[in-house]
């Protein structure tokens, strides 16, 4: 009685996922249950520590300071604990409102090159915002997925035949993650 009940239960649940449902109670095995750790997702913690924050919108100066753009950042906070996630989904307004009062006051570009995101001290900066919600020893870290970015003033888009030299190189690598790092 008490699996029907939480079959039903999970059923109604949104997010709901059969596969992972199954893998928990013994009815079978993933298909990718063997690449990964036990008690692992696909994003890298263990079920209940990992939430997905909201997009953080952060200015991008230039040279003279003035505004030139901005950039577009998706990040994932994981718990200490297992439960945490839901501590953390309960106070995320003020994370968020500390991340983006941190992102508008302090560049979050980089010091060579303001298209550029430096990534590992804003996601300092952004795991010291939540430990300062939440408390300390309760965050485990903060990941920046993507970013993207959006210029103020965007170039024309060239013509359709344009010539070859003034084509943009097709080996120029980009200067932020197109690839999300948060997926495995």
């Amino acid at each position: 009685m008490r699996k029907a009940v939480t079959l039903a239960l999970a059923l109604a649940m949104p997010g709901y996922t059969p596969v992972v449902f199954a893998a928990k109670h013994g009815a079978g095995k993933p298909e990718h249950a063997e690449t990964k750790k036990e008690g692992e997702t696909a994003k890298g913690g263990k079920p209940g520590t990992n939430v997905d924050m909201p997009y953080l919108m952060a200015p991008l100066t230039n040279a003279d300071g003035k505004l030139a753009g901005y950039a577009y950042i998706s990040s994932r906070l994981t718990a200490s604990t297992e439960g945490g996630g839901t501590a953390v989904r309960e106070k995320l307004p003020f994370i968020q409102d500390l991340m983006v009062r941190d992102v508008n006051t302090i560049s979050v570009t980089a010091h060579d090159d303001p298209e550029k995101v430096d990534i590992a001290a804003t996601e300092k900066r952004m795991l010291a915002a939540a430990a300062k919600v939440m408390g300390p020893g309760k965050v485990k870290l903060i990941t920046i997925c993507t970013v993207h970015i959006s210029p103020l003033k965007p170039v024309q888009t060239p013509a359709r035949d344009t010539p070859p030299e003034q084509m943009i190189p097709a080996g120029t690598t980009p200067k932020n993650p197109v690839k999300s790092r948060c997926e495995a």
